[in-house]
């Protein structure tokens, strides 16, 4: 008789938890199958195929909980129970599962308290000797003044166990922090607020897979935003664009002493920040570690030809890696998508050269602001989009302009363009505005907007704000005026709350409406060198790699 193994799927579609998570729970399955197990599913979503008749061998359509998962457990007795293929949701239940006598299978509780734990996870990196931002778990106000202070505003402020950044916000002043820190308290009751200095740099990520010994790393993916937007809601490039071969060393190192020193068994998640560091050089600090999969594991199991839950599968199932094939290392792809793995031991040694790219891949998230009646649209560290989309082209324009259209990021008919930024976003505004120029496309602005675009020599119509009176910035959307518009919060609460009328305006009218100055750049960039849509070639992955082979 085959012995049987619980996987444990992450419920209800959300935000923060979607249909990533069902795929990684359906690859899992299927992986345990084919090693000869027994696979059944514990999940309660009727939108998902982890709870089709058939996907695995037997389905408990309950709600993810401890209680009605030991119920389960009870009736079915399994060897083991996975945990780390359900997102958030099914690795909060771990050490409860273990506290009540189930052997939790893949990466251990106690290895991931020290991932999820701050105090633990701090004194991990510490004795390791990687950077991370500096901060404290705390469970008062007077607390998080005082590891505000001793860090320096801004500060990130989250809870710690929630799913998709909830509660999260970057806090620039004693006051802000009073008026938001009951809201990261009430997030998730019982449990430390987190309290880090915030770091203005790029953001970047890697997945691993490990068996506790070789770590291989699949890929690096590059944010286009700058942190301070979740990563979530925030676009991926892959391979980096923009990261030196030192800092993605420094990456590589990283995953694998920390899946190493975790003992983690399966897949597991790092968000970085790149920023410099004491003595200018740019370091990558961690910023988390997640001991499970994650959002991009679909994303970056596609473009690398890697299938990374089957391998998690295995390796959490006691197979090595090099029995499967790999080592410990970065897998980087080669001509015709065959792939190979530079060794860790490269990385320790010195900065290895990379390849050039064959493709690139860019995941871009997908909002739901229309069917969404009251949220802001502005993006920061809480998630808010629904769904992602990916862009693949043998360019990183090409990919960009992809992922743009698809998400739904493009310009409105022959319309003119707004423009109202935030001071810090003035310089880039106008390197935009150049090249909206030259594609001889009608800017709008604001008048302190305008202003540095006039400076610049770039002319554009001034409109007023809402305050000013009519005709201003609102009636141009509402008229119709406008194909798109780049607005980038502020921290004036009376302009931001003109902002946020006129964002929602946008949604309710169908403009495209960009938030983050970073994305703006990327979409006036992918646009300026794709004007003519028939240069964006549209080629299957597989016809990719056929390419770049002849």
């Amino acid at each position: 008789m085959k012995s049987t193994v619980l996987v444990l799927g992450s419920g209800p579609i959300r935000i923060g938890q979607g249909i990533e998570f069902d795929y990684s729970c359906v690859h899992c399955v299927w992986a345990l199958r084919e090693l000869g197990y027994r696979a059944i599913i514990v999940n309660n979503n009727p939108e998902t195929v982890s709870t089709d008749f058939d996907t695995g061998d037997g389905l408990y359509f309950e709600p993810v909980t401890k209680e009605d998962v030991l119920d389960v457990i009870a009736h079915e007795n399994p060897i083991g129970v996975v945990c780390q293929f359900g997102g958030q949701t099914a690795i909060n239940l771990a050490q409860g599962l273990q506290n009540a006598g189930v052997k939790v299978l893949g990466t251990s509780p106690e290895a991931i308290a020290r991932a999820e734990d701050r105090g633990l996870f701090d004194a991990l990196l510490e004795g390791l000797g990687i950077p991370r931002p500096k901060g404290k778990a705390v469970r008062s106000l007077e607390e998080a003044k005082t590891v505000a202070e001793e860090v320096g505003y801004p500060v990130l402020v989250r809870p710690s166990f929630v799913l998709g950044g909830r509660a999260m916000e970057i806090v620039f002043s004693p006051n802000q922090l009073e008026g938001f820190y009951r809201e990261a308290e009430d997030a998730n009751p019982g449990q430390p607020v987190l309290v880090d200095k915030y770091l203005l740099g790029k953001e970047a990520e890697v997945d691993v897979i490990s068996d506790g010994e070789e770590t291989l790393v699949p890929g690096i993916m590059e944010h286009i935003e700058r942190a301070g937007v979740h990563s979530g809601d925030s676009m991926a490039v892959y391979p980096p664009v923009s990261l030196s071969e030192d800092v993605q060393a420094q990456m590589v190192r990283s995953a694998c002493e920390i899946a190493r020193a975790l003992g983690v068994k399966g897949l597991m998640n790092i968000q970085f920040v790149i920023a410099p560091g004491p003595d200018g050089k740019q370091l990558a600090y961690v910023l988390e570690v997640n001991p499970r999969a994650s959002r991009t594991v679909p994303y970056l199991s596609k473009v690398t030809r890697i299938p990374m839950v089957k391998l998690a599968t295995e390796c959490m199932m006691g197979v090595k890696l090099k029995d499967l094939g790999y080592s410990s290392g970065l897998w980087t792809l080669t001509p015709g998508g065959e792939g190979q793995v530079i060794p860790e031991s490269d990385f320790a040694s010195g900065i290895p050269a990379l390849p050039k790219p064959i493709l690139y891949a860019i995941k871009a998230p997908v909002f739901s602001f229309q069917k969404l009646g009251r949220v802001e649209p502005s993006l920061g560290p809480e998630m808010k989009s629904t769904g992602e989309i990916l862009g693949v082209d043998n360019t990183f324009e090409g990919a960009l302009y992809k992922a743009m259209i698809a998400s739904g990021i493009h310009f409105k008919g022959d319309g003119a363009v707004l423009l109202t930024v935030k001071p810090d976003d003035k310089r880039t505004a106008v390197e935009i505005g150049k090249k909206l120029h030259a594609n001889r496309r009608h800017i709008l602005a604001t008048p302190g907007t305008a202003q540095s675009l006039n400076e610049a020599g770039v002319p554009c119509e001034v409109v007023n704000k809402i305050q000013l009176g009519s005709p201003n910035i609102l009636d141009a959307i509402m008229e119709g005026r406008i194909s798109l518009m780049i607005n980038t919060p502020g921290l004036n609460e009376t302009s931001e709350s003109e902002a946020a009328r006129i964002r929602r305006a946008c949604i309710e009218t169908g403009v495209p409406c960009v938030t983050s100055i970073d994305t703006a750049e990327a979409l006036i960039r992918a646009l300026d060198v794709f004007a003519d849509p028939t240069k964006a070639a549209c080629l299957r992955l597989d016809e990719y790699f056929a390419a770049s082979k002849a």
